[in-house]
């Protein structure tokens, strides 16, 4: 949800992209229909492993209640967001952490200047 927030809000004028240490195989189907809601189609999108390579380049790295040990080591500043996994929980609990998201995403663009 926060990559495609951040894509959304950024306009191209920056790009985020989203991977987990434990990647499901799909997207949860709440988290489709929350986002949806939005205007914003993750229908076909496919859940990616967190690697050091794919945080390479990045300015800033967000993790939503990363484990220690469990993320990558990365260059880059890390900020953890510390949220509740949407995965198994109710569309009115995924709506809840949506919109908690999306005020972050926007806070984390105006302080990048983007």
């Amino acid at each position: 949800m926060a990559a495609a927030l951040f894509n959304r809000q950024a306009g191209g004028r920056a790009w985020a992209d989203s991977a987990g240490t434990r990647p499901a195989e799909r997207v949860h189907p709440e988290v489709v229909e929350a986002m949806r809601e939005l205007g914003v189609d993750l229908s076909t999108a496919k859940p990616q492993l967190m690697t050091a390579g794919l945080a390479e380049g990045a300015i800033r790295v967000i993790t939503m209640g990363c484990a220690d040990g469990e993320c990558p080591v990365v260059k880059a500043p890390v900020e953890d967001w510390g949220l509740p996994d949407p995965a198994g929980q109710p569309l009115a609990m995924v709506r809840t952490i949506r919109d908690d998201i999306d005020h972050r995403v926007r806070s984390l663009l105006s302080s990048l200047a983007i």
